[in-house]
Order: C-alpha cells, then sequence, then structure tokens
C-alpha cells in the first residue's frame, strides 16, 4: 500500500498559501473589489436571519440615532436603517445583476450576427444607434407610466440602453477575428459557419464581456438609485437606497443619518464593482497583464 509523504503533505499548505498571497499582490484591485462584493453578498442574503423587520413602523422612536439598539438609527417612520440598507442591497444587487446577464446574453447573440453578416450588420446597427440614444432614466419614467412600478420594469429599462454597448463591443471583436487566418482557413476547408462562429469567434469575446459585465453592473445600480430618487423605479413601501435617500431628504438637518448611511452602502457597491472590473481588466488584457 502506497503513502504519500509527510513531506509532500507539509509542503502543499505553504505553496497554496504562497500562490495565493502572489495573486494578492499582483491583483489587489480584483481581491479588495470580489472581498467587498462577498462581504456585501452575504450580509444581504443573510438579512431575514438577523436584521429584523425593514418594513415595520414605530412612531415613537422615530429619527433615533445610531445606538446599539438601532445601529444605524431610525427614520422619520420609526423603521430600522439597519435592516432597511440590508434589504435595499438585495434590490441592488438583483438589478445589477440581472441588468448584467440580460443586456450580456441579448448583445453577444446579436453583436455575433452583426458582426459575421455584413447584410445583417446594415441593419441592426442602425437600428442599436438609435436605442443608444434613449436615456435609461427617461425610458424607465415612460415604462412606469405605461404599466406600474416594479423592480422587472427598472431591469427592462436599463437594460435596453445597454443592449447596443454590448452589441458594439462584440461586433467589434468580430470584425478583428473573421479575418485572422484560422478562421479563413476554417471556411476554406467547409467547416460551417455555425461552427465557426462559436468555436473560433466566441471564446475571443468572453474577456471583453466579463469586464463590460462589471461596468454594466455598476451603472445599472447607480441608475436604479437615481430612478428610486425620482419616483420612477421601485414603489416607495419597497426598501432601496434610493427611496431612503429621496424619503429622508427633508431629514438632513435633525437626523443625517438617515442619508448617510444608504449613500455609504450604495458608495461602497459601486466602487467594489468598479474595482473588480479594474482588475479584471488588468489580468485579462495581454498586454496588460504581460507586464505585471
Amino acid at each position: 500500500m502506497s503513502t504519500v509523504p509527510e513531506t509532500s503533505l507539509e509542503l502543499r499548505q505553504p505553496r497554496s498559501a504562497a500562490g495565493l498571497w502572489r495573486f494578492t499582490r499582483r491583483n489587489p484591485t480584483i481581491v479588495a473589489g470580489a472581498t467587498i462584493l462577498f462581504v456585501v453578498m452575504a450580509l444581504a442574503l443573510s438579512a431575514p436571519l438577523f436584521a429584523g423587520d425593514p418594513l415595520s413602523m414605530t412612531p415613537a422612536l422615530r429619527l433615533r440615532p445610531p445606538s446599539a439598539e438601532f445601529w444605524f438609527g431610525t427614520d422619520h417612520l420609526g423603521r430600522d436603517l439597519f435592516a432597511r440598507t440590508l434589504y435595499g442591497a438585495q434590490i441592488s444587487l438583483l438589478v445589477g445583476l440581472s441588468v448584467a446577464a440580460f443586456s450580456i446574453s441579448v448583445g453577444l447573440v446579436i453583436g455575433l450576427l452583426a458582426g459575421y453578416y455584413r447584410r445583417v450588420d446594415a441593419v441592426v446597427m442602425r437600428l442599436m444607434d438609435g436605442l443608444m440614444a434613449i436615456p435609461a432614466i427617461l425610458l424607465a419614467i415612460a415604462l412606469v407610466a405605461l404599466t406600474q412600478a416594479s423592480v422587472f420594469v427598472v431591469i427592462v429599462a436599463i437594460t435596453i440602453p445597454e443592449v447596443p454597448r454590448v452589441v458594439r463591443l462584440v461586433r467589434s471583436v468580430v470584425l478583428g477575428v473573421r479575418e485572422a487566418p484560422y478562421v479563413e482557413a476554417a471556411v476554406a476547408s467547409g467547416t460551417r459557419t455555425g461552427k465557426i462562429i462559436i468555436r473560433h469567434i466566441l471564446p475571443n469575446t468572453i474577456a471583453p464581456l466579463i469586464v463590460q459585465s462589471t461596468y454594466i453592473c455598476a451603472s445599472a445600480i447607480l441608475i436604479e438609485s437615481a430612478l428610486s430618487f425620482l419616483g420612477a423605479g421601485t414603489p416607495p413601501d419597497v426598501p432601496t437606497w434610493g427611496n431612503m435617500i429621496a424619503q429622508s431628504r427633508l431629514y438632513l438637518g435633525p437626523a443625517p443619518w438617515t442619508i448617510f448611511f444608504p449613500g455609504i452602502a450604495l458608495a461602497v457597491i459601486v466602487l467594489a464593482v468598479n474595482l473588480l472590473g479594474d482588475g479584471l481588466r488588468d489580468r485579462l488584457d495581454p498586454r496588460l497583464a504581460r507586464r505585471m
């Protein structure tokens, strides 16, 4: 019966620790952004276990400053700001991740077709140029006016203007790869078009799309907060950071903590996503990665 030498077992842990430290030293922005996002997501998902009820009103405890009982204080209706801030993180992360996933999925398919087929390109890109001229906030206000305010409407309203940006990115990659020698060789050998797109062209779009998805996520979180602040986003009874800031703006003087904590939470989550995106860009860009 063969056994593993004790020396190899002793060296495995130091090697893994050394590799982790080397990755952290070379990619500090990725580690910092991913760590902050992980902590925020863990707190948001576990909020029902310890944060309390974000909708419970206690007028007798209105505008209480931060204390041991209420860590972030209370708002003008006596609601716990700590619970509302954590539940607001759920909405922001849901909107950001959903918009990034939907826009990347739709934009990838359209961009591949537009970049590979010249006839499709002429029609699709003119349509994309028209969609890019529509501001996300105005589109959301129009959709809310025609339908009913909800998280789904906000996601759709933010996704539509983001799709053309993804299409233009994917199209630019496809146009560069389409003329590559290995693609021309595959075409000359009679390889099917679908196989060429999936096997030879699609892999080249993965790295830029990963980076683009982080920026879309951060932009979607900011737009959702702006829409909620304007009253064109999620319903007022839903605890979001934009709603919290909008409802507490009249109490900025006597109770600044009602705006301070949701504002800081919004800034931290957007900073974390941008740090992750910048780190991934530096890591996945061959020209930048060669210098690191």
